[in-house]
């Protein structure tokens, strides 16, 4: 079974890496025809929704993990405290992502919606980058 959870975490965490390009690519809204930024926002609202069942996977998967050795509480409680704003602002996010397909579909400005997205997006990575150094830095009891 342990064999079976691994597995599944590290799909979860290939689903996650998401995370670690939408900076990059929330950058290039600025520099597209108002039709590429409603594909752009398009594709990153699917790859959103991805992220965000991966990120569901990985709590179930590293749940069972976490039951089967000794980690410190206080890892604990941070790891969750940072997949839950993981799963806020990435849930945050979906919103001015889908402000951007309406503005581009009507060919109206998104800028204001851009930026919040390049934003949050930039926040994401930060808090991302984060839980993988815990996650490969546990504490131990």
């Amino acid at each position: 079974m342990y064999d079976v959870m691994i597995f599944l975490h590290i799909i979860g965490a290939i689903g996650m890496g998401i995370y670690a390009i939408l900076p990059f690519l929330a950058k290039r809204f600025r520099q597209l025809s108002t039709p590429a930024q409603e594909g752009l926002a398009s594709g990153l609202l699917t790859a959103g929704r991805i992220g965000q069942y991966s990120l569901v996977l990985q709590l179930l998967t590293g749940g069972y993990l976490v039951s089967q050795a000794d980690y410190a509480v206080s890892w604990m409680i941070t790891i969750v405290v940072l997949f839950l704003a993981l799963g806020a602002l990435s849930g945050i996010v979906q919103a001015p992502i889908k402000r951007i397909v309406n503005a581009a579909s009507a060919n109206q400005d998104a800028s204001g919606s851009i930026s919040r997205v390049q934003t949050l997006s930039f926040v994401i990575l930060i808090i991302f980058l984060v839980v993988v150094w815990l996650m490969k830095n546990p504490w131990l009891a």
